[in-house]
């Protein structure tokens, strides 16, 4: 049968009035350490040693005089001799112009020659230039190249050129190409196309304009 302590043995009810009796006992301790007199150790002294004094002279900054630079040397006197005679200089004063005198000039600079001035390319004309056969002529001028041809490359070349008064092509550039050799068939096959030059106003002009040609394997 297990034992069980009395409310008497049992300290852990008194335990909260233990520690409050210990913490009044602690205060009132500090409170009478903090009171006493400690004047009984007045006859301790510290004795600090004199520091030496150090007396800072004050410098006064003396003047410097500037000494004028001497004065310049006096020149050299040189020595002419007497002997020496000056040759005498006639001046003709009774010199007459002759205004009936012909006096030959250089004959005047040529006119500047005018440059003429290069006639304007239209973009967009009244009548506007024709393919001589059409675009199944220009096609049959097409040799198609090898390596396009091994390459299977096939497509449309956008070539820019211009169009002058004689309906020949001039500047062909080329403004969208597929490669492979193209591009620069292109540009052979339109350079030897005639065309009927277009006009403005009745007059044959030089035009720019822009055609496709188109590469396809058979």
């Amino acid at each position: 049968m297990a034992l069980k302590k009395t409310e008497k043995a049992d300290l852990k009810q008194k335990y909260p009035l233990f520690v409050e009796i210990g913490m009044v006992l602690t205060l009132a301790l500090l409170i009478v350490a903090f009171r006493l007199d400690m004047s009984a150790n007045d006859d301790f002294q510290v004795q600090l040693e004199e520091q030496e004094v150090v007396q800072m002279e004050e410098i006064l900054q003396t003047q410097q005089i500037e000494k004028p630079p001497p004065p310049p040397r006096p020149p050299v006197p040189v020595e002419v001799p007497d002997d020496e005679v000056l040759d005498d200089v006639e001046l003709d004063l009774d010199v007459s112009l002759d205004l009936d005198e012909m006096v030959d000039l250089p004959p005047p600079p040529p006119p500047a020659e005018e440059e003429e001035e290069e006639p304007e390319i239209f973009v967009i004309v009244e009548q506007s230039p024709e393919l001589i056969g059409g675009l199944p002529a220009l096609q049959k001028k097409i040799r198609y190249p090898e390596i396009a041809k091994k390459a299977g490359v096939e497509g449309r070349v956008y070539l820019q050129f211009v169009v002058d008064e004689q309906g020949n092509v001039h500047d062909p550039i080329v403004t969208r190409g597929i490669g492979a050799g193209c591009d620069e068939e292109a540009i052979r096959a339109i350079l030897e196309a005639k065309f009927k030059p277009g006009k403005q106003r009745g007059k044959a002009v030089k035009v720019k304009m822009s055609l496709p040609i188109t590469f396809k394997l058979k």
